[in-house]
């Protein structure tokens, strides 16, 4: 077996060290001091990115473990991104977590430890060139999230979000397994690559190949919350401590957009009309329900989760616009276009809802949950600030320009126009006008409401840095998308073409 060639796995590495440090490091740590374990997890966030900063700046794509685990420019990008999201989490977190003292003593390392391991196995998902590594990232991932859900121990809504992700998420990653099993059994190779090569063949029945992919199909939507298997997310995201919710909504829909393309691009790509007419279904129900369901709300995690629910229809519209049939086959000039359309999106969804969720944390206070609309009534007199930031995050999810949002719209439905789908590019714009509603009645509740609440809103330092830098990313990155999607069309093309 080939394990030579160890740098591209020096990120992983570093970071299995670093959490296993981190928590035997806060074993010892007295009360008072346990703001050490937030410095080392950041630290040890700073670390990773440069390992994994010099691998894409070489631009190369190397496979490593009998080609199990591959470094490309598109894993590379996924995983800075993801840890500029756990980094942001972490941050907007650590007063939250340390007035609930979720972990039994103040700032206990539990959480930051368990979200280093599921960033872990975020960063094997999206590095994995075997189905089988794919799954471990997968469940490690996943079972560090189970834990997290269910931290608040004394917490009976707590503990039933967490028996619920549970169960469905075991269902999940049994059909997941089982399709899995299938492509194994008609295939006779767990490696992705030589997956798409025996699929290209034409050696065995398609109708084996398809049976497999439902099954992928369904596993994959139910990471992303994906009507028909959203079942899970609005219950989740309402029980978890808001903290929990932010680990659940952000850095993990980039490593499930990661092995989407994995499993259906780069190892079934000559089946895509299949699997492309499965995921247009997810779609647009994705889009109906999320966004119609959402007016109901007025939790507004639940409607946020509503939300979520609906921009993954975006995401999947981008991954179905990549192949379309012709007479003669399959036409691939809009690959890479529609994919990195579909990254770009999955990206700048992340970075917009990481601020939301974090000003609905700055609301919070020990024995107070911000979770209601209306305790956002008159935030504008409370502070200006934070309820300017919240209402550009809010224009942004409604993909008002010239927030990064809109870009991101526009470039999924540049690609699916380009596909020539006309129909479905107005069954989005339809959808995302019906959803601006309730994205601009929180914008109104702010401005126009009278405060129920005149408690001065306080907040650490980091924490308002942070609040700020990611409202200004968001105007910014509207203004200026170019940057982004240049690198996100280049990491995609020359990840296709290894």
């Amino acid at each position: 077996m080939n394990t030579t060639n160890l740098v591209p796995l020096y990120a992983e590495i570093f970071l299995t060290v670093a959490a296993s440090a981190i928590l035997l490091i806060d074993m010892f740590l007295a009360d008072a001091k346990r703001n050490v374990t937030y410095v080392l997890s950041l630290l040890t966030l700073v670390g990773c990115a440069l390992f994994t900063w010099a691998d894409f700046n070489t631009g190369a794509t190397t496979y490593t473990f009998s080609n199990m685990f591959v470094s490309d420019p598109m894993s590379n990008l996924l995983k800075l991104f993801t840890y500029l999201a756990v980094g942001f989490t972490l941050v907007y977190s650590r007063q939250y977590v340390g007035d609930r003292q979720m972990t039994n003593t103040h700032l206990g390392g539990e959480f930051y430890v368990l979200a280093l391991f599921s960033m872990l196995g975020q960063m094997v998902m999206i590095s994995g060139n075997s189905m089988l590594s794919v799954y471990l990232g997968l469940e490690l991932m996943s079972l560090s999230l189970y834990a997290l859900v269910a931290l608040r121990r004394d917490h009976a809504v707590s503990t039933e979000a967490s028996m619920k992700y549970f169960v469905l998420g075991a269902l999940a990653s049994g059909m997941l397994l089982y399709g899995i099993s299938m492509l194994y059994g008609a295939t006779g190779t767990l490696e992705i690559t030589q997956i798409a090569k025996v699929a290209a063949s034409g050696t065995i029945k398609p109708t084996i190949l398809v049976f497999g992919i439902v099954f992928i199909v369904a596993g994959l939507a139910f990471k992303l919350g994906a009507v028909p298997f959203h079942m899970w997310v609005p219950d989740v995201y309402q029980g978890s401590p808001t903290a929990v919710t932010l680990l659940l909504g952000g850095a993990p829909k980039l490593a499930t957009f990661a092995i989407c393309v994995r499993l259906l691009v780069e190892g079934l790509l000559p089946l895509a009309i299949e699997w492309q007419q499965m995921l247009m279904v997810l779609a647009v129900l994705s889009l109906a329900i999320g966004n119609l369901t959402a007016i109901a709300q007025t939790n507004i995690k639940r409607m946020l989760a509503y939300s979520t629910i609906a921009q993954m229809g975006f995401i999947i519209i981008g991954l179905l616009a990549g192949v379309s049939g012709t007479a003669t086959g399959v036409d691939t000039s809009n690959t890479a276009s529609a994919y990195s359309s579909a990254m770009y999106y999955s990206i700048t969804y992340v970075l917009t809802t990481l601020g939301t969720f974090g000003l609905v944390m700055l609301l919070a206070r020990s024995g107070f949950e911000a979770e209601q609309i209306s305790d956002f009534r008159g935030l504008a007199k409370r502070s200006p600030w934070y309820a300017t930031v919240m209402t550009v995050l809010m224009f942004s999810l409604a993909g008002v320009p010239p927030m990064v949002g809109f870009a991101a719209k526009f470039a999924v439905l540049q690609a699916v126009v380009a596909q020539g789908q006309i129909w479905l590019s107005v069954v989005a714009v339809m959808f995302s006008l019906i959803g601006a509603y309730y994205y601009l009645r929180i914008v109104k509740t702010m401005w126009f409401d009278e405060p129920a609440d005149t408690a001065v809103i306080a907040a650490p330092f980091d924490m308002r840095l942070a609040l700020t830098l990611n409202g200004i990313f968001v105007v910014a990155a509207g203004m200026f998308p170019a940057a982004m999607l240049d690198a996100c069309l280049h990491a995609m093309k020359l990840t296709l073409a290894s």
